[in-house]
């Protein structure tokens, strides 16, 4: 809502002094999110003023049109000559008065105005239009002509308000009285504690039986309607300059008198209004819901087919509008027309006014299906005060008597649904306990009375809420609003007070530690949304019945593209490499933690929880029952180099041992040793895939893979050449944590190192010997370490030569070399029967 303060200063006695930015921040204290303050005018300076053109010559040896005009500005050139003006423009006429900007004036952009020779003529100013002047479109697309009556010579720049402060507040959905000056006024007078003069305090006539016929069909979805008439309407009638530069300040585009009016009062009162041509009406305007596939023409010339669910105003032609978002095309006011030979002009004479309030619910709801977003549905959907609507029919008709010079008919039509004002009860020291502050009943009921409550009682009050506030509905409503005109600032700064045990749980720490210790050895976290197309799975390579293709579908996507959620969190992190390599950053290397969802073989259907008390345990596990499997995952993709080039060494690219050693990293910070083995599984290449497992409860479970994808999958995707990529299933990785890590016992006797070289086909895998190795060796072994791998023509083709050291240690004697050698012996002789390896030159 944009909010010119000359505007506001009409409804509040302001100080003189106050500027824009000192009434942003008593908005902003008193809760209302005032985002920038506009200075119109900056850098613009006289001298600018009203001039009569009084000749046009049309210069025709140039590629487009030039007019050399003569304009008479009277004295404010100190000659009364007249002027002399090249212009380009060409929707004005000898005879119109325009807008001039003298020569030493300066427009904003700093364009600044002197005589200059152009098209063989000299210059002396400038005719200006609306945009050169920061006025903003006025629907000419042109030079600003001006009201005839207007004198010769004045300054423009009071003419046109050029000279004014705009707030822009950002309206919240509760706030849907800020929508309009009336309640801007309301907050600004509160803040500074001034009266307020409410504009819609107006002498409003009664109804009676003789207004234009209106019937609500369908009560529950418009409550009021009020209809006047206003008949003798002067077709030619002009918006005035002052209303036209409000409705410009405040950010919409002036059209015809008829449309203007509607929205200064939409404005100045918060109720949308609108006006029908009277003798396109056929028959009573009448209120109901759409049948399925009717149709309509709107104002904005699109045919749209109706819901069920649409409210409608309707004659006995049909529809003739969705009610509170936009009116229909056939009973639009009609422009005016002016007849070239008798220069008489024609257009709508008689106009019905419509001022009705509208079910919030009903009218979003109609605004979103047809992405049909209007200032009228806006305030609508967010509240408008139903009470409101006789005086903003009662103000349209004013302002049409006193502009248009028509005649109001003695007519008023209003139709009202039963309805009893909102009472809420609250304890006088309710917003005491919720602030912490002691604010008192008589500061309480104060504030209450300020924002149009009434308020009744002593330590329970019966607080009657204000019609234009439909967001007041308990207690705590009430005790925001106290706390708000008090003062966020005033509220005391306490830290809370966590009971004693109380924190992060482990498996919270466990993600924390893995995040940290992925970021430090050079990944970058990157958060993506968690949905997916089922043509990934294609690209990806998955069998048909791979458990991952079988996907929890959205009812309301964000993107039909993407209709279902995530079963592996490496599609996101995929695409989010794919962009940034085709945006110049080749080396990368992210990862990401977060949920897949799973869904079980059978959908369940979650019950509606109540919210008026706890839902039971049963209540809680019968929800849970029915989502899906949620584990968490944490992934990382690679590409480019894993180690830049540089005065250290050539540096080195990312291969599959680096996401193997990723898993391996996400191990050891949840405390547990992945077994890891050679597999082939989609969408990893076959012989560069590894499977890692974890031990739990005494069974090996796998918990995820890593290595070099699939060179199908690079290509599909649009992935850099040998991409790789590793996923774990946190979840399970943190089940195979034995507990609270044990300090080892650091024995004070010396290590016995004893090296051993084993032969064995080049299929074995180096951690199947290791496990043999490990196990034969017994209790003395206190580490193993793989320190060579060695193929050639001396050992034969498909073999390979794996070598060891191993630390023999004892807690309470120093080992002998018989005792370390036989431990060693006991080691290669399980590893020859496990793997068929034979001591290397035996």
């Amino acid at each position: 809502m944009r909010v010119p303060l000359s505007w506001l200063r009409e409804y509040v006695d302001l100080p003189a002094t106050e500027t824009g930015r000192d009434v942003q921040a008593k908005l902003i204290s008193a809760g209302l999110e005032v985002e920038t303050v506009e200075q119109l005018g900056a850098g613009l300076t006289g001298p600018l003023v009203v001039g009569r053109v009084l000749t046009i010559e049309e210069l025709t040896e140039f590629k487009k049109p030039i007019r050399f005009c003569t304009v008479d500005v009277g004295q404010a050139n100190g000659t009364g000559e007249p002027q002399e003006i090249i212009c380009g423009a060409r929707n004005f006429a000898e005879g119109d008065k325009v807008v001039v900007a003298l020569p030493g004036a300066v427009l904003p952009g700093d364009f600044r105005i002197a005589e200059r020779k152009t098209y063989g003529r000299v210059s002396r100013g400038m005719i200006c239009s609306g945009d050169e002047l920061g006025m903003g479109d006025d629907g000419s697309h042109g030079i600003i002509v001006l009201p005839p009556e207007l004198e010769i010579g004045i300054d423009a720049t009071k003419l046109l308000e050029l000279y004014d402060e705009v707030l822009d507040i950002a309206v919240t959905p509760d706030r849907g009285y800020c929508l309009s000056m009336r309640g801007v006024a309301r907050e600004t007078a509160i803040a500074y504690g001034l009266p307020l003069r409410d504009p819609a305090l107006l002498d409003v006539p009664a109804p009676n039986s003789y207004g234009y016929p209106v019937q609500v069909i369908d009560p529950m979805g418009c409550d009021r309607f009020t209809a006047r008439t206003v008949v003798g309407v002067a077709p030619e009638a002009r918006t005035p300059i002052w209303m036209s530069r409000r409705l410009q300040k405040a950010g919409m585009r002036p059209i015809s008198l008829a449309v203007d009016i509607t929205n200064y009062v939409m404005l100045e009162l918060g109720q949308p209004l609108h006006a029908y041509d009277r003798t396109r009406l056929a028959g009573p305007i009448g209120v109901r819901r759409a049948a399925a596939g009717e149709t309509i023409t709107m104002l904005d010339g699109a045919k749209r087919v109706l819901d069920s669910g649409d409210l409608l105003i309707t004659d006995n032609t049909g529809p003739i509008g969705l009610a509170g978002v936009m009116g229909g095309a056939h009973t639009e006011i009609a422009d005016p027309v002016t007849d070239p030979e008798t220069g008489i002009v024609t257009g709508t004479t008689e106009i019905v006014i419509e001022a009705a309030h509208f079910d919030a619910i009903s009218i979003a709801r109609t605004a979103r299906r047809h992405k049909l977003a209007s200032e009228a549905s806006r305030r609508f959907e967010r509240g408008v005060d139903p009470q409101a609507a006789s005086a903003a029919a009662q103000r349209c008709v004013d302002l049409l008597v006193l502009l248009a010079g028509g005649t109001a008919e003695a007519g008023v039509t209003e139709i009202v649904a039963p309805s009893a004002p909102r009472t809420v009860t609250m304890p006088a020291n309710h917003p005491d306990k919720v602030a912490g502050v002691a604010y008192g009943r008589e500061t309480v009921v104060r504030r209450l009375q300020e924002i149009g409550c009434d308020v009744y009682g002593q330590d329970e009050l019966i607080v009657t809420v204000p019609s234009w506030r439909p967001d007041l509905w308990v207690p705590n409503d009430l005790a925001e609003e106290v706390i708000r005109l008090e003062g966020y600032e005033n509220l005391p700064s306490t830290l809370p007070k966590p009971p004693a045990g109380r924190g992060l749980t482990e498996s919270q720490r466990t993600h924390r530690r893995v995040g940290r210790a992925l970021a430090g050895a050079g990944y970058v976290e990157a958060l993506n949304y968690p949905f997916i197309g089922a043509q990934v799975f294609d690209q990806l390579g998955l069998d048909a019945d791979d458990a991952r293709r079988r996907v929890v579908t959205l009812v309301n996507p964000l993107s039909d593209e993407e209709p279902a959620l995530r079963t592996t969190l490496l599609p996101g992190l995929l695409g989010a490499l794919r962009r940034n390599n085709g945006r110049g950053s080749h080396d990368l290397a992210l990862f990401e933690t977060g949920l897949v969802f799973r869904p079980g073989d059978r959908p369940g259907v979650a019950v509606r929880l109540p919210v008026d008390r706890r839902p039971t345990d049963e209540e809680i596990a019968g929800v849970n029952a029915a989502l899906p499997a949620q584990p968490r995952r944490v992934a990382v993709v690679l590409a480019g180099a894993r180690e830049q080039a540089g005065w250290w060494g050539k540096g080195r690219p990312a291969d599959w041992a680096d996401a193997v050693q990723a898993a391996r990293t996400v191990a050891a910070e949840a405390g547990v040793e992945l077994i890891i083995s050679s597999d082939q599984h989609a969408p990893w290449h076959p012989g560069r895939c590894a499977a890692f497992h974890v031990v739990v409860d005494g069974e090996k479970v796998l918990v995820g893979h890593g290595g070099e994808l699939h060179p199908r999958v690079v290509k599909a995707l649009g992935l850099p050449d040998r991409t790789c990529a590793m996923e774990l299933d946190l979840d399970l990785v943190e089940q195979a944590n034995e507990g609270p890590l044990k300090a080892p016992s650091i024995s004070s006797f010396p290590v016995a190192t004893q090296d051993v070289a084993l032969v064995v086909d080049a299929a074995v895998p180096t951690e199947t010997v290791e496990a043999a190795l490990r196990d034969g060796a017994g209790e003395l072994l206190e580490a193993i370490r793989l320190f060579d791998v060695y193929t050639g023509d001396q050992l034969g083709a498909g073999k390979k030569s794996l070598a060891y050291a191993l630390k023999f240690r004892a807690a309470d004697r120093t080992l002998t070399v018989d005792e370390a050698s036989a431990a060693r012996d006991a080691a290669v002789a399980l590893a020859s029967e496990r793997t068929g390896a034979v001591l290397r030159g035996a």
